[in-house]
């Protein structure tokens, strides 16, 4: 089965995504805002989530908040 955003469009590695709703970062004190594009994602072995970097470290989010640019 393939990894799919909140839309139900198909995501693929190297897409760009877009967050739908603010998102808290577990472990850090951080805040992902609604509407910050993430570029380059990679897919895991979950079809739920995906792999994207902020910065120089890499964040796991769900593809249910994410929907592709």
């Amino acid at each position: 089965m393939a990894a799919r955003d909140s839309n139900g469009t198909e995501l693929v590695d190297g897409d760009s995504v877009q967050v739908i709703k603010d998102l808290k970062v577990k472990g850090t004190s951080a805040t992902l805002k609604r509407g910050s594009v993430y570029k380059n994602v990679r897919l895991s072995s979950n079809d739920e989530q995906v792999e994207c970097r902020q910065g120089k470290s890499t964040i796991v989010l769900k593809t249910c908040f994410l929907k592709k640019v």
